[in-house]
């Protein structure tokens, strides 16, 4: 399991890497004043879609190339 350090660090490189620093600041200022509530968030992000409408976001997404992670290697 990662230390709390660990994940802050992964986690403000995620927001730089898709906010400018003004942006990742007000996002910042914005959890801490509204106490955000990450759980009840996520309960209510997918509540109106259904799997398979969830599954093509994600292929969206993929698609777009922004998730930072590398394509499957192709067999030889």
């Amino acid at each position: 399991m990662r230390s709390e350090t660990e994940i802050r660090q992964e986690g403000m490189s995620a927001l730089k890497s898709r906010l400018d620093p003004v942006e990742t600041e007000k996002f910042l200022m914005l959890v801490r004043r509204d106490s955000f509530d990450y759980t009840e968030w996520q309960r209510n992000l997918w509540d109106k879609m259904d799997v398979a409408q969830i599954f093509e976001k994600g292929r969206e997404f993929e698609k777009q190339g922004k998730h930072g992670l590398q394509p499957p290697m192709q067999p030889q």
